[in-house]
C-alpha cells in the first residue's frame, strides 16, 4: 500500500473537497482522485461519497481515517529505523513563508546532495502553528520566528538569521523624522497574530506611537507590494532574500527596533533524528556561510 494514497485521502476527509485537497497537495483533482480509487481497490472499499459539492468519508472511510495517521506514522518509523543511523526517511519540516522562499531551496538542495535517502514533507504554516506541530510530533523541525518564551527541554533551537527591523516606504517619499513619518503616513500594519508582527507591535507601544492603520496583513510579500505603490508605509524585519522583483522602496533601519531571530526548532528526540540533526546542521552551515 502507497502511504502517498492514505496521506491524500486523508486530506480529502479532513478538507471534504477534491480541488482543495489537490491545492494542499500541489496536484489536480483528477490524480487525488485516482489516488482514492486505487485505495479503494487495494482495500476493498468505497471511502468517499459526494454530498452535494463536498465529499465525505463513508462508515468505512471514517474507519480508515481513524486508523491511517497513526499507521503512516509507523511506516515512516519504520524507514528511519531501518537505516540504522543514517540520516533516512521521511523528514517532515515547516517553515513560515519567508522561510520558505528564503531558506528551504538551498538547504533542501545541500541536504539532497549529501543524503539522498531523505524524503521530504514541506508545511508552510504561521510561526506558532508550526511551533505546536513540532511540539505534537507531527513535524521534526520547523523554521520559525524564535518564541518569546522558554522552549520545552524536549526542543532544540539554533538561530541561523537576525533580521533587523525596518521602516520600507515608497521611494518618493521624502523621510526626514523616522517617527514622524510613521504617524503622518497611512500604515499598512503587520498582523499582530503573528510573532514578527508582535516585534512592531511592541515598537510602537514602546516609542507611543499612533499610526493611521488602514490594513493589517500576515503576508510580507504583499505589504511590501502595497509599498512599492505609493499606498502607504510598514514596519517589517528584513527578511531573507528574495524579496519580490522590481520593488523600489526605502528601507530605513530603525536604531533601537527588535530583532527578528529566524532559525531551526526541532524535536530532540525519535526515530528520524538523524535525518533531523543532518537537517540542522546544514542550516547552520549555510548560515555561516551568509555571515
Amino acid at each position: 500500500m502507497d502511504t502517498r494514497f492514505l496521506e491524500s485521502f486523508l486530506t480529502v476527509a479532513d478538507c471534504g473537497s477534491m480541488a482543495e485537497a489537490a491545492r494542499r497537495l500541489n496536484l489536480t483533482p483528477a490524480a487525488v482522485a485516482q489516488r482514492i480509487r486505487a485505495l479503494e481497490t487495494d482495500l476493498g472499499q468505497t471511502l468517499v461519497t459526494r454530498v452535494g459539492r463536498t465529499v465525505k468519508p463513508t462508515p468505512a472511510g471514517r474507519a480508515v481515517q481513524l486508523h491511517a495517521p497513526s499507521l503512516i506514522k509507523a511506516l515512516r518509523d519504520l524507514r528511519a529505523m531501518a537505516a540504522d543511523g543514517m540520516p533516512a526517511g521521511q523528514l517532515r519540516i515547516g517553515a513560515t513563508a519567508s522561510a520558505m522562499t528564503g531558506f528551504i531551496p538551498d538547504i533542501l538542495a545541500t541536504l539532497t546532495k549529501r543524503y539522498p535517502q531523505i524524503e521530504y514533507f514541506l508545511m508552510p504554516g504561521s510561526a506558532s502553528d508550526l511551533y505546536q506541530a513540532v511540539q505534537a510530533g507531527d513535524l521534526d523541525a520547523a523554521l520559525i520566528v524564535q518564541p518569546q518564551f522558554p522552549l520545552p527541554k524536549a526542543l532544540g533551537w539554533v538561530t541561523i538569521r537576525k533580521e533587523a527591523l525596518l521602516l520600507i516606504a515608497p521611494e518618493r517619499l521624502e523621510v526626514g523624522n523616522l517617527h514622524a513619518t510613521i504617524r503622518m503616513q497611512p500604515f499598512i500594519r503587520y498582523d499582530r497574530s503573528q510573532w514578527g508582527g508582535q516585534i512592531v507591535d511592541r515598537y510602537l507601544r514602546r516609542h507611543h506611537l499612533v499610526v493611521r492603520e488602514w490594513a493589517e496583513l500576515d503576508a510580507l510579500d504583499a505589504i511590501a507590494a502595497l509599498v512599492n505603490r505609493g499606498l502607504g508605509i510598514a514596519l517589517l524585519p528584513d527578511w531573507a532574500p528574495p524579496w519580490p522583483e522590481g520593488l523600489r522602496l526605502q528601507k530605513l533601519p530603525l536604531q533601537d527596533g527588535e530583532i527578528r531571530n529566524m532559525g531551526v526548532l526541532w524535536d530532540l528526540s525519535g526515530p528520524r533524528i538523524a535525518a533531523t540533526r543532518a537537517f540542522v546542521e546544514t542550516c547552520e552551515a549555510l548560515a555561516a556561510n551568509d555571515r
